[in-house]
């Protein structure tokens, strides 16, 4: 007859809870929310893109991982997301390349104006190997560079009148991302640029601070500064990039296989930004047309010829100069 000690029953027994607690834990622990930040509210092609992200990311894991956007603005303006994404504060981040500029050098090149010929060359260019080139820059700065989105063109609006030369932009206060290099590019045409974080535009604008801003069909639109800034003139000078990049600190956490989870989930997003972009840009277009807006054409020729002081002061060394000819030469 088999006689049991009372003790080591119980032992065995509490031994056995721990390690079911234990394993319940490694579970759980196993299962990761990342954080991302954007600017953008809901709804926006770039929010979007992000939240399709995740569902990719989370079927390939098989539910293990994930990421939770917090768009709006919600986390902080792009240049504070930016250090908290350096800082590992946050995980993923979606911020327009131009605030980068000063950090990333690289990041300066898609920021010059009027470099790419056409949308769908950008695209190109940004889903090729020069794209890749200046995503692999982002390392050096604890950041993990994933994917380019659409910005679509970029274009200036105001509240005084239609600018078809860069004599109308005169003495205009110009809000800016802050850059150095939109800073130069503002006042080569002449304007005043009023560096300011996006957030804070309408209620510049409603207030005077600032007579005018430049931006893309969609941001127009989604800030509603359409209702206080009628003019909107297609000089569509910037095709400026959207940017996704990780945290290298969250990125250095991730096993091997994991981080190629991560990369295939971003590039899988790209495409379908790009579908959520053009559908985008037509609603946007339609809307302001709509709402009161007058477009207005514009003879790009002169705000061309005001541009080469601008790349003469950024684009110096020999890697720059050599890039910004092979994106000139793509198709």
């Amino acid at each position: 007859m088999i006689r049991f000690n009372a003790k080591l029953l119980a032992s065995a027994s509490a031994l056995v809870a721990v390690a079911l607690i234990s394993g319940g834990t490694a579970a759980a622990a196993d299962k990761i929310v990342f954080r991302s930040a954007d600017t953008h509210v809901d709804g926006y092609p770039t929010v979007e893109a992000v939240k399709y992200m995740s569902e990719e990311l989370s079927k390939a894991s098989n539910g293990r991982l994930s990421i939770k956007v917090f768009p709006a603005s919600q986390l902080g303006e792009e240049k504070d997301t930016i250090e908290q994404t350096q800082l590992g504060v946050l995980d993923f981040n979606r911020v327009n390349l131009v605030p980068l500029n000063n950090i990333i050098p690289l990041t300066q090149i898609p920021s010059l104006p009027f470099l790419f010929k056409s949308t769908e060359q950008a695209q190109r260019v940004l889903d090729g190997p020069i794209g890749q080139e200046i995503l692999d820059s982002f390392a050096e700065k604890n950041l993990i560079g994933l994917a380019f989105y659409d910005s679509g063109a970029r274009s200036f609006y105001n509240m005084k009148h239609p600018i078809k030369t860069p004599e109308d932009m005169k003495g205009m206060k110009i809000r800016v991302q802050q850059s150095d290099l939109m800073v130069g590019m503002i006042k080569a045409l002449g304007a005043n640029p009023t560096p300011m974080p996006f957030g804070e535009v309408y209620g510049a604008l409603q207030t005077g601070a600032i007579d005018g801003a430049e931006n893309n069909w969609p941001s127009y639109y989604s800030t509603r500064h359409f209702e206080v800034a009628k003019y909107y003139s297609l000089s569509q000078h910037l095709m400026v990039p959207e940017v996704l990049m990780m945290s290298k600190k969250s990125w250095d956490k991730l096993s091997k296989d994991d981080q190629k989870l991560v990369r295939d989930a971003a590039k899988k997003s790209v495409q379908k930004m790009h579908e959520l972009w053009a559908a985008q840009e037509k609603i946007a277009h339609e809307a302001v047309v709509k709402g009161g807006s007058q477009i207005n054409e514009v003879d790009k020729q002169p705000f061309m010829d005001a541009m080469k002081p601008v790349y003469d002061q950024y684009v110096t060394d020999k890697k720059m100069k050599d890039m910004v000819e092979r994106i000139r030469a793509a198709k």
